[in-house]
């Protein structure tokens, strides 16, 4: 990621205000500080986008009251999506930080580098995303915070305290945060490791750490009518309306019974409201529902479960997926199942 240090601190404290009521239509009476203009930092508003009551109201407290939040939920329900979508609406800047296992300490906090200057070699400290971020008025989002590496997670501890000061011992030097600098995290579990066994890579987090996060939500499975209506209107923006609502509620009636089916035990892979939108799409791509299912999800699950999926699909749809696709992940020609696009 380019960062232009330009941009640093030259920008103001919010400017303006707005409803939470109005904007995000939930029912809080809430005054949330915004800017009057966004910058290129500032995420793009997905008209469309629905949102959770609960998620909404502890990111706007979190951005109103300088809290520290935390948002845990399963893979594919639009945790970090979330805080970029309202940031979008405060036109306040967002950037997304992935915490892989290749983000190592100078990653963040920055190093020593060699450029030029008036044709000669120097050696420069170039800042890293957390020292930028944290001296601008930005969201900084940690995704996978639970996947974070020990050495990088030290690091954010310190900035996760009442203060927030960051101290670069290499430059002698102590950040003071912005004003309007702002810390978030996602995760899928919740810092006690995983013990669904779908979330490798994940670990425990020093509990001295999590309690430092002041707001901790989450943000799981849905209604089946609210996820009904996200899926809708996702797929219904830009193309036609090739799906109706009883085939797209039919769709999440199935995504709930791979949930209840992981829950107990049938089924090691889940469909998330990602897949189902997932699904929709490729549906309209290939005009064909079952089709759609079997190159989004069926193909992707192990052989020994593709029948219990077989049970679901044809328990939803009141159609059977055809034998060889249970039985097989290589893709089959088949005559009679051609598909046009």
């Amino acid at each position: 990621m380019t960062i232009k240090e330009e941009n640093t601190n030259i920008r103001n404290l919010p400017n303006t205000t707005i409803n939470a009521k109005e904007v995000f239509d939930i029912d809080v009476n809430m005054e949330i500080p915004a800017y009057s203009e966004p910058d290129e930092y500032v995420p793009l508003i997905d008209k469309n986008y629905y949102f959770d009551k609960d998620t909404t109201l502890s990111i706007l407290a979190g951005i109103k009251f300088n809290r520290k939040v935390l948002i845990q939920g399963y893979h594919g329900t639009g945790k970090s999506t979330h805080i970029e979508q309202v940031a979008a609406r405060l036109n306040w800047r967002c950037v997304r930080v992935n915490l892989d296992s290749h983000i190592s300490r100078i990653d963040l906090i920055g190093r020593d580098a060699i450029v030029l200057e008036k044709d000669k070699q120097v050696t420069t400290f170039k800042e890293g995303i957390l020292p930028w971020a944290i001296q601008s008025p930005t969201i900084l989002v940690f995704d996978e915070y639970d996947a974070g590496r020990p050495d990088v997670m030290f690091v954010i501890q310190r900035i996760l305290e009442s203060d927030g000061k960051l101290t670069l011992l290499d430059q002698s030097k102590v950040i003071t945060p912005h004003r309007c600098f702002r810390l978030f995290s996602t995760a899928n579990t919740v810092g006690l490791g995983d013990t669904s066994g779908i979330y490798h890579g994940t670990q425990q987090i020093n509990h001295g750490q999590m309690d430092r996060w002041n707001i901790v939500t989450s943000l799981n499975y849905l209604a089946e009518e609210t996820e009904v209506k996200i899926v809708t209107l996702q797929i219904n923006q830009n193309t036609p309306k090739i799906l109706n609502k009883e085939e797209i509620l039919k769709m999440v009636r199935l995504a709930n019974l791979t949930r209840n089916g992981f829950k107990n035990g049938d089924l090691s892979t889940v469909m998330s409201p990602r897949t189902v939108i997932t699904w929709a799409e490729n549906t309209i791509i290939f005009k064909d529902i079952i089709y759609g299912f079997k190159v989004t999800f069926l193909n992707k699950c192990d052989e020994t479960e593709r029948a219990t999926l077989g049970e679901y699909y044809q328990r939803c749809f009141g159609e059977e997926i055809p034998e060889e696709w249970l039985s097989s992940i290589s893709e089959k020609n088949n005559d009679t199942n051609e598909t046009e696009i």
